[in-house]
């Protein structure tokens, strides 16, 4: 009697597991009702920002070369036009590399008077690197690519709305292991919830396709809320990890120069070659220039294996008037945090896993979306706000093997040609065969092997 009570006094109580399930449903229920309206709005800005140059160059047509020809103007000569175009503007200018053979060189000027309080709106100035020709000078914050990025990343809102969107990815993990926790049904039950089920209504489906959705996006929201949470709030990985100015962005301390002016400053070009010394094999992304007499050009480079494209960290600093290296800046030498630092930026645009991986994050930005749509319907069938109906795929199945039919036959179709075809020129090319090897043999005959 002593062992039956005390062993079910160890037996896990079924009352107490459904008060466990309970509590997270609700904590995930109060999480999709308080902030699912901010996580469906940065799932679908940051499925579009995915594709933010892409969708720039759609909306506007000029920006695209429609035939590149020749090879790009000279560093000097396009921040020549740059300045021609923008003769009020004075400091430093950073040429950023063309994306592809199509794509504007842009020029880009940190804080132009017009925005100069706001948290970060540069003077974007887009420049044919083949005829240095200014094409347009537009203000980030005021096009649609940039304007859906800035409600992606602080909410329109500033640093306030920057640190907002931080917490939001916090409660975005929340709701994701709370997501998790309750879809688990044990080994014994997966089978049954990885089911589809159509015949028991609309609404049994919505919720079926919503936890289906929600696993398969689960590990890719977790990272893509934890990245997000630790570019709203840099200084607690750095604090971690022992990094400092790994902040995307950052380039590290100031670094000045030592040497006297004088009458042959080194040009863009030249110090772009410089800093080619240093890593070779490297390709240029963007280039500085200097700030007054004590500046230095700031030359950023990505060397092969950098997950980061737009932004890599490989930087090298040339001084301005003896256009010797200041110093140099390689992501090999990183410690384990700073790499860690330099990772954030890539993994959360998707970049560090190449097209594939954009297109994945912009899947995964739609599934969120999804997932807070599916949730909400669900919760307003439960309060009687919609009504449930029954599932009807006959119209789509009908259509569905209509298609199936017209696949079948055309690949029929093709295969009796291809077969026919093949049936048609087998015998010529055999006896085209013939008569080369014919010929070959009495020319060997006559003359001999053939020289070479």
């Amino acid at each position: 009697m002593t062992d039956f009570l005390r062993h079910k006094h160890t037996m896990p109580s079924p009352f107490k597991n459904r008060a466990n399930r309970a509590i997270w449903l609700k904590l995930h229920r109060y999480l999709a009702f308080g902030a699912g309206i901010f996580f469906a709005l940065l799932a679908l800005t940051g499925s579009l920002s995915v594709y933010r140059e892409e969708l720039d160059e759609l909306l506007n047509p000029h920006l695209v070369i429609e035939q590149p020809q020749g090879a790009y103007q000279s560093l000097d000569k396009i921040i020549a036009s740059v300045k021609k175009a923008h003769p009020e503007r004075y400091g430093s200018w950073t040429l950023e590399m063309p994306r592809t053979s199509q794509s504007m060189m842009t020029a880009w000027y940190d804080k132009p008077r017009e925005t100069y309080f706001e948290l970060y709106a540069p003077l974007m100035v887009s420049v044919n690197p083949y005829t240095a020709e200014v094409v347009d000078s537009r203000f980030w914050g005021q096009t649609a690519s940039t304007w859906l990025l800035d409600l992606h990343t602080q909410l329109l809102a500033g640093q306030a709305g920057w640190r907002a969107v931080g917490v939001f990815g916090l409660l975005l993990m929340t709701s994701v292991c709370t997501g998790v926790y309750l879809w688990w049904p044990g080994v014994k039950g997966i089978r049954q919830v990885l089911k589809i089920r159509h015949q028991s209504g609309m609404m049994q489906l919505v919720f079926d396709v919503h936890r289906m959705v929600g696993l398969l996006t689960a590990l890719p929201l977790l990272l893509l809320a934890c990245t997000g949470f630790l570019l709203s709030y840099p200084v607690l990985l750095e604090t971690l990890t022992g990094s400092s100015g790994m902040v995307h962005g950052e380039t590290g301390r100031a670094i000045t120069s030592t040497a006297i002016p004088n009458n042959h400053p080194t040009s863009l070009e030249a110090a772009e070659f410089i800093a080619r010394g240093a890593f070779p094999r490297a390709k240029l992304r963007r280039i500085t220039t200097p700030t007054g007499d004590t500046g230095t050009y700031l030359i950023n480079l990505r060397q092969n294996g950098e997950l980061g494209q737009r932004h890599p960290f490989t930087t090298v600093w040339v001084d301005r008037w003896s256009g010797h290296i200041k110093e140099v800046r390689n992501p090999d030498r990183f410690s384990y945090g700073e790499t860690l630092s330099t990772w954030l930026w890539p993994l959360h645009t998707g970049e560090a896993l190449g097209a594939k991986g954009r297109l994945a994050w912009f899947l995964i930005g739609l599934g969120l979306f999804f997932l807070c749509v599916t949730g909400w319907l669900r919760w307003l069938y439960r309060c009687g706000l919609i009504k449930d109906k029954a599932v009807d795929f006959s119209p789509v199945r009908k259509q569905f093997n209509r298609l199936a039919i017209m696949l079948y036959r055309f690949s029929l179709l093709a295969w009796r040609g291809g077969a026919l075809l093949l049936r048609t020129l087998m015998p010529l090319a055999i006896q085209t065969y013939g008569i080369l090897l014919h010929r070959f043999k009495l020319a060997f005959n006559k003359n001999g092997p053939p020289k070479s």
